[in-house]
């Protein structure tokens, strides 16, 4: 199947699930020829176009047999196929995607909006190294055995074997021993783990330092910053930003625990304490089956902005979600874009709970900034960074939350809408402590790499932070429960120093939220004229949505004032 030299690339397959079957040798000669091209004005965009085309197969066959494995880390079927073809065709396709990158920056060509584009290039060119292909293919199996293992975790609870994720729903019951119960039954289960997930870090920490050595850094964070493409801030910008939400943030969010404690009539706040609702009313249970969520969301997106509505839409008709919870599905939830198709992909696990309505809202905000994008012509316009990804999906969050209420097609009455709101402002404020415990953990983990390839250290790191961002919940007597707590942080394990992004993207997107309640269409206006944008600088992007790419000051004490001040407002609402 060799191409016609110069030619539209009409002999690859028009879709990923062809192309995904093809061998490497039938592959390679489509690399060879972009390679063999003379680069000129004139044609610059043919080749950037067909380059675009092969690249967009080669990364949706990646996204699809992706996807496979997650909906079910039991297959081993789906596992072979996936590894097989990372290693066979993912990463054999890398040096050649490394000699494109060079041949376009060599040329001094510049395509209309590529200055980002072209900046990300030169870095990955810059950083790429044949001898590190088998060892990011390793990093990939690490990654799918620590799925494997967590997906894996299951409990007997009344007379039925369910996941961890199902278990949680009991954490939102009125009976105290048996969340209790629940809690340390899905604690043990974890703890018996322990050792495995300890031998999985003990691999992951010499193989990250093998392939910052082999991009000649002498630490890995400096190798992965450049990985992540991260331009905009430094290390020092994220030191600042823990230190400003330990002055800002920690004293509302532990304010928010005390109330909490003093609500439910407790001594001590304890883990099993913090999903249930302080004034016993019944748990959220906002839908029952996956379609039912999927429909009720539809409703939310078509109020926030009828576009988005028909976004949400083409997915629910093309098979474009995957949502409930089973055995065997990896956790979390995610979503990953088909390029060749152009369109995105939701995965997720969703057992009822008005978490899993916040995640899909989540997730859509993800969705929708892949439909903007795609409109842009080439491949490399698609990489924005995840510092902006995350301001499109908590945005959505907070500008779906308007629309909650069952009328018109929502999930609650205007009393649980307001209830539902009033968790989620709250679990704001809360996650910025966490997220810092997260961030601040991997930059101890990778400013000391030999202490902390020893999991106990790690374990004492993890511990002392959590103290310092996060005082308001007790462990007396659980701390090998507490010590772990970095076990179960996917993004530690499989994608490190990608968790900042959160915090900075929640910063932003408050801010979004902030220009709605002055004027909605405006702000969902700017919000997605920014996501249209594609790669771009950060702070050109932020700008563009209507916010400032901050690390704390003014914006981050707006932003806790005016959660503060909504939340004063929800709450006779909320309570009657």
């Amino acid at each position: 199947m060799a191409p016609n030299r110069g030619s539209d690339f009409s002999g690859l397959p028009a879709n990923s699930e062809t192309f995904a079957k093809l061998t490497w040798p039938e592959i390679e000669p489509y690399f060879t020829d972009l390679e063999s091209r003379h680069l000129v004005g004139s044609t610059l965009q043919p080749w950037l176009r067909d380059w675009t085309i092969l690249h967009a197969l080669i990364s949706e066959s990646y996204s699809r047999l992706h996807v496979d494995l997650a909906g079910n880390t039991e297959d081993e079927s789906a596992r072979g196929r996936f590894h097989d073809f990372v290693e066979k065709v993912y990463l054999a396709s890398q040096p050649f995607e490394t000699r494109l990158k060079r041949k376009l920056i060599d040329s001094g060509l510049k395509p209309e909006l590529f200055d980002r584009p072209l900046e990300n290039m030169k870095a990955e060119a810059d950083l790429h190294r044949d001898e590190n292909l088998p060892l990011l293919a390793e990093e990939e199996k690490l990654g799918s055995e620590y799925d494997k293992i967590v997906g894996a975790q299951t409990v007997e609870w009344d007379g039925e074997e369910i996941t961890l994720s199902k278990l949680s729903t009991v954490y939102q019951e009125s009976d105290r021993d048996r969340r209790e119960e629940a809690w340390r039954l899905a604690s043990e289960r974890q703890l018996a783990d322990r050792e495995a997930i300890n031998d999985l870090w003990t691999k992951f920490m010499p193989l990250r330092r093998k392939l910052a050595s082999n991009a000649g850094f002498d630490a890995y964070r400096d190798f992965r910053w450049r990985q992540m493409l991260r331009f905009d801030y430094s290390p020092a910008d994220c030191f600042r930003f823990h230190e400003a939400i330990e002055k800002d943030v920690v004293p509302a969010a532990t304010a928010i625990y005390e109330k909490r404690r003093k609500r439910l009539y407790l001594a001590k706040l304890r883990p099993w304490d913090l999903d249930v609702d302080p004034l016993s009313r019944k748990a959220l249970r906002p839908f029952e089956s996956a379609e039912t969520l999927e429909e009720k969301a539809a409703a939310i997106f078509n109020k926030v902005d009828s576009e988005l509505g028909d976004y949400f839409n083409v997915m629910r008709e093309e098979g474009l979600l995957d949502l409930a919870n089973r055995k065997g599905k990896a956790p979390g939830g995610f979503c990953t874009f088909f390029a060749a198709a152009r369109k995105p992909f939701i995965f997720m696990n969703a057992v009822g709970l008005h978490r899993d309505v916040k995640t899909l809202l989540h997730e859509a905000g993800h969705a929708f900034h892949a439909f903007e994008v795609a409109a842009l012509p080439y491949h490399q316009q698609w990489d924005y960074g995840m510092e902006f990804a995350e301001v499109a999906s908590m945005s959505m969050e907070l500008l779906g939350s308007p629309f909650l209420t069952d009328e018109g097609g929502g999930f609650y009455s205007a009393q649980d809408a307001a209830r539902a709101r009033t968790e989620h402002l709250e679990k704001i404020i809360l996650f910025w402590p966490y997220m810092a415990v997260v961030d601040a953990f991997q930059h101890w983990v990778y400013e000391h790499h030999d202490a902390a390839t020893n999991p106990s250290h790690c374990d004492k790191k993890w511990a002392e932070l959590w103290q310092r961002f996060i005082p308001g919940i007790d462990y007396t007597g659980l701390e090998q429960d507490l010590a772990t707590g970095w076990h179960r942080k996917l993004h530690i394990h499989q994608i490190p120093f990608y968790y900042v992004e959160y915090g900075l993207a929640q910063l932003g997107a408050i801010q979004v939220w902030a220009n709605s309640l002055k004027d909605r269409a405006a702000a969902v206006a700017s919000y997605r004229e920014a996501l249209a944008k594609g790669s771009a600088p950060l702070r050109l992007l932020y700008r563009t949505a209507g916010a400032e790419f901050s690390f704390g000051g003014t914006r981050l004490k707006g932003a806790v004032k005016l959660i503060l001040t909504t939340l004063d407002q929800l709450k006779a609402a909320s309570s009657h």
